[in-house]
């Protein structure tokens, strides 16, 4: 690895003014070295590979460890009616876009062809392979953050890669079969093709840039917000660094240059672009796209046309109102959050963000820093408030927490002091940072802190496998999750169907009011019955709520007896907190 001399790093280079392909915002941008930090493209590569690497075992590692949430379940019945039946109708009273249950179930398909992997009516629906897509897109997402490298810098790319690979967050997230990691890829994905284009001038990407406005628009109908946010940070890019140059050029001449060069690169990249008319031409193009796939995907591939499109439009007043009702939480509670369990990336993110608009020498930057606090603040105004939507923010935290780490390594070359010196200190400060931070809020919300909370990194692998059913308030994504009782419970009706002989064939009466993800868990038993109330059966299985027990024992008298193990002598098993479920059987079936 090579590192700039503190006299070059220092030493400023003339860069022309011209409308060159590599402008953004009118601004020339930096070369891949220009952070300070001289790399060889071999440690490039390593160092990234390394990242994704990290990125993957974190999000692949043990897939099905966590029980699946309420949400899951849901989700996951979708997608056994959508594998098994060809069938997806979307819902926009209760669900969201179509995306996660199309990519989900090419993959259980390819898993069949491939390897054989079904369980008997799955088809290959496995925990492991509907969270595949969610972790596959988390790790995609890591690796879009690595193409900015010419838009923030050298040590900022790798450093935000690096920040959101570990976040606990985007970890955990990333292995919860729901839309949130498609939904911040699709987001990111219309920046940089954007970018890209701007850059390039080259039409397919913005055609890609489409693409990814058009999957995102049909992953959830938060899209808007995301794509009123993103357009007022590139506007409010564009003026401040407008206003700021004919701040900086006061005397006439000088004026006249700067509003001369502006002209220059936006009537450049109109000439690189083939010209208006061509540029309108593949707008129309671009609008083609975004069209088609939204109506291909609302539709169901027409077969549920035109009342699926319309249904996708009239999703918003449907969800307008559920942002009024419910899941309300006070103003700072996105805030309160990011600083529980993603304290890093918030306090680097706000440092970065700072610089960014002081400085104002990369406008990628300054663009992440609106987006991410624009998206904050967007989000905290409604009163709806989820922790999987904080996914939404570490993003762009991410890419201004990585100009804050490349901010302060360029402010140690001012230094008389060798590379190692300077590399030194930045790992202190990252270390305080990463280890520190979380550790006090841990400490801040708990009577006792073991001293592991403050080893950088430790949070992550503390929230993905070993808390990741705990209630406590510390553990923010952990929000009304099932429980590890309940894998227990499902082990419990599959003994006691091997006793039926009767295997998937065994009937089973839920007269609980509360049993996602249930559903998933027993996909495979055809003769299952939801009824959400006591209700009378002779099957051999019956699931009840705590609260039911009295009324069980009344409706069904001693022709069955409750369920207790070695491993659950109270005979309860937690569904998530405030539900705890009862196993009942015919008393001929119990060992």
């Amino acid at each position: 690895m090579r590192i700039a001399s503190t006299r070059s790093a220092g030493r400023k280079r003339r860069v022309p003014e011209t409308s060159s392909p590599e402008s953004v915002l009118g601004e020339p941008i930096p070369s891949q070295t220009g952070s300070g930090l001289d790399i060889s493209k071999r440690f490039w590569v390593i160092a990234s590979v390394c990242i994704l690497l990290l990125a993957a075992f974190l999000r692949f590692y043990d897939l099905d460890l966590v029980p699946l949430h309420h949400d899951e379940g849901v989700n996951g019945n979708f997608l056994v009616r959508l594998v098994r039946e060809g069938f997806y109708h979307y819902d926009p009273a209760n669900y969201h876009g179509p995306t996660l249950y199309y990519f989900a179930a090419l993959f259980p398909r390819l898993l069949r062809v491939l390897f054989g992997v079904q369980t008997q009516n799955s088809v290959g629906l496995t925990t492991e392979a509907i969270r595949f897509v969610p972790a596959l897109f988390g790790v995609a997402t890591v690796a879009l953050v690595l193409t900015l490298r010419r838009n923030l810098g050298t040590l900022a790319t790798l450093s935000a890669a690096a920040l959101l690979a570990i976040s606990p967050g985007a970890v955990y997230l990333s292995r919860y079969f729901i839309h949130e990691s498609l939904f911040v890829f699709f987001t990111l994905g219309v920046v940089v093709a954007g970018l890209r284009y701007y850059e390039r001038a080259n039409p397919i990407y913005l055609l890609i840039a489409a693409l990814s406005a058009a999957l995102l628009f049909a992953t959830k109908e938060t899209a808007i917000i995301s794509a009123i946010v993103l357009l007022l940070a590139l506007v409010l890019t564009y003026v401040y660094r407008l206003l700021r140059t004919r701040a900086a050029n006061s005397g006439a001449p000088k004026r006249k240059k700067g509003r001369a060069d502006s002209r220059a690169q936006q009537s450049g990249f109109v000439a690189r672009a083939g010209g208006p008319p061509n540029i309108a031409l593949w707008l129309v193009a671009a609008l083609v796209v975004f069209l088609a796939v939204n109506v291909l995907l609302y539709s169901s591939f027409f077969k549920n046309f035109p009342k699926g499109v319309w249904d996708a439009i009239k999703t918003f007043e449907f969800w307008t109102k559920t942002g009024k009702e419910a899941h309300v939480h006070p103003l700072s509670t996105y805030v309160w959050w990011l600083l529980l369990q993603e304290s890093p990336v918030l306090l680097l993110g706000a440092i970065g963000a700072m610089v960014s608009v002081v400085r104002s020498t990369r406008a990628f930057a300054l663009f992440s820093a609106l987006w991410a606090f624009g998206l904050l603040t967007a989000y905290s105004l409604i009163a709806y408030k989820t922790p999987w939507l904080v996914l939404n923010f570490i993003v762009p935290l991410a890419l201004c927490s990585g100009y804050a780490v490349q901010w302060i390594y360029e402010g140690l070359t001012r230094f008389e002091v060798g590379r190692g010196a300077r590399l030194l200190v930045l790992g202190f400060v990252l270390l305080i940072v990463t280890g520190l931070g979380p550790g006090l809020m841990r400490a801040y919300t708990e009577e006792k802190v073991h001293w592991k909370t403050f080893i950088p990194g430790y949070q992550t692998f503390d929230l993905n496998f070993r808390n990741y059913d705990n209630d406590n308030q510390y553990y923010v994504y952990v929000y009304a999750h099932t429980r590890r009782d309940l894998v227990k419970m499902v082990d419990e009706i599959k003994r006691i169907a091997q006793r039926t002989h009767q295997g998937n064939q065994t009937g089973i009466t839920i007269v609980a009011p509360e049993y996602w993800p249930l559903p998933w868990y027993l996909r495979d038993y055809n003769r299952v019955g939801y009824f959400g109330r006591m209700s009378q059966s002779t099957e051999p299985i019956i699931v009840a709520t705590q609260g039911q027990a009295a009324e069980v024992e009344t409706m069904f008298g001693d022709r069955y007896q409750q369920v207790h193990s070695g491993s659950n002598p109270a005979g309860t098993f937690s569904l998530r907190p405030g539900v705890e479920l009862m196993l009942f059987t015919r008393r001929e079936l119990v060992k």
